[in-house]
């Protein structure tokens, strides 16, 4: 074939490098993979296995398999039967492994078993980025998002899927009775004995689903939050954003520098909402960047007044829009909103200049409410506008005034949640492409944190070679 570029015969007899060193280039990757696992302390991190055992056959070195997992996850390579064969076959790992093959389940009890000091590594890497300067700036956007568990649909059991489920059982049951009716009332010319049989054992196994949700219900009783899932035990059906669609799955949970867009914290959680982890990842990320003043921003779905206070008493601004959930405003009356608080007098005015004065507190769900109404309600012009009631009854909470800061700080601050949104999203995005439909390949909420931890430890490796160089990179990790 002329014209063309000649590629050489298979047959053709080729002198290999002499050393194995010569197939990775200086700047490769895979060499930052082998700089950072040998500057580790693996003992102090928690590894097995670090000082070897005197009798018995020699194991691997947790270093040998840090190196496989951290190289695998960054290539988007996470089972470990793909690791093993990648190991006897690719040239970076080859030269990583310095030519071991560790077989598939030697590669996934080291996941398994080291989960604690896996998850200490990418608390590690945080801490060298905090050193090199990369997250000087203390503002972080606070997300979470869904993502699927190994557990199917099908396996994950709750009240209301065991009725629907148990409803559609009796229909079929009923669907198929009836078609045996039929059977015996028609010729057998028409109805052949293998199609009776057939109706037959469709019928007694739809009896025999029927008895497991009986089970199921009995245990489902006895937990706490009326939930099963067969597959994979803490994995829980979430409501995702569309509407009527949901999953089976965890619920990740991530604080992003808005400087690099570093991962600097996350935590796999079972829970279906966001509205009890702000101050929780915000602690996290005040503790991961080492400092005594922190900024969060985050979406509405983290509004909670007492997650709210707990950050301002730890010396964390926060900056989360308020949910609307007035039901005054959807039906065209006057909000909570329009009416304005002195705090001096510690009263409100309402739009039609009248005061609502303190009546009576209470506690409600741990939370203690003050009451204020005005008297002149009844005789008012605006009263079609504001209340239904005899009066227009305002609720005000004893640490309120934390919400009404955090608002005139979002008043200031209108560019707060694009710059969340274009913080937070995206080492999400990127994670779940990296992931593939799937996502999580391991079992129970220990086993898929230290998984996460691997996935974030990739996205942060990356992110920093990206922005610093491999070279500049491996540099400051020796020195």
């Amino acid at each position: 074939m002329k014209r063309f570029i000649q590629s050489t015969d298979r047959t053709q007899a080729t002198l290999f490098p002499e050393q194995l060193e010569d197939y990775v280039a200086e700047d490769n990757p895979v060499r930052v993979v082998d700089v950072f696992v040998e500057q580790l302390d693996l003992g102090k991190l928690g590894f097995a296995g670090v000082s070897p055992m005197k009798t018995g056959r020699p194991a691997y070195h947790p270093a040998v398999l840090l190196k496989l997992y951290i190289y695998g996850y960054l290539n988007r390579i996470q089972s470990s039967r793909r690791l093993e064969r990648e190991s006897q076959r690719n040239l970076e790992l080859i030269w990583l492994l310095a030519r071991l093959t560790p077989d598939f389940k030697t590669i996934a009890n080291f996941r398994k078993d080291n989960g604690t000091a896996i998850r200490k590594v990418c608390s590690q890497f945080v801490a060298l980025c905090r050193q090199l300067n990369l997250l000087s700036e203390a503002t972080v956007a606070i997300d979470g998002s869904k993502f699927k568990a190994v557990n199917n649909r099908d396996n994950n059991f709750t009240t209301n899927k065991i009725k629907r489920r148990r409803e559609q059982i009796e229909a079929s049951i009923e669907r198929y009775l009836s078609a045996l009716e039929t059977a015996d009332r028609q010729e057998q010319a028409d109805f052949t004995e293998a199609k009776i049989q057939r109706l037959q054992e469709k019928v007694t196994m739809l009896k025999a689903q029927m008895a497991k949700l009986d089970t199921i219900e009995t245990e489902l009783e006895k937990t706490a939050d009326k939930q099963i899932s067969l597959t994979d035990p803490d994995a829980r059906s979430m409501a995702t954003s569309g509407r009527g669609s949901g999953m089976v799955g965890y619920n990740v949970q991530t604080a992003v520098d808005t400087q690099n867009h570093l991962i600097v914290a996350h935590e796999v959680t079972n829970v279906g909402h966001d509205r009890n982890q702000l101050a929780n990842m915000a602690e996290q990320a005040k503790t991961a960047l080492g400092t005594s003043e922190l900024k969060v921003v985050a979406d509405r779905g983290y509004f909670s007044g007492e997650e709210i206070r707990k950050c301002h008493e730890n010396g964390i601004t926060a900056f989360v829009p308020k949910c609307v959930t007035s039901g005054a405003k959807a039906d065209g009356r006057f909000d909570k909103a329009d009416f304005i608080y002195d705090s001096v007098k510690n009263e409100y005015q309402c739009p039609a200049s009248q005061t609502l004065i303190w009546r009576s507190s209470r506690v409600e769900h741990g939370m203690t409410l003050h009451r204020y109404w005005s008297s002149a309600c009844r005789q008012c012009d605006l009263k079609a506008k504001c209340t239904p009631s005899n009066e227009r009854r305002v609720s005000r909470w004893e640490h309120e005034d934390v919400l009404d800061a955090m608002q005139a700080r979002l008043d200031r601050a209108p560019d707060s949640m694009r710059i969340r949104r274009q913080t937070v999203e995206h080492p999400f995005g990127t994670l779940k492409a990296w992931m593939g439909s799937t996502h999580f390949l391991t079992k129970t909420l220990n086993r898929v944190s230290t998984e996460m931890s691997l996935h974030v430890l990739a996205y942060n490796l990356k992110r920093v070679m990206n922005i610093m160089g491999t070279t500049a990179l491996m540099e400051a990790m020796v020195a």
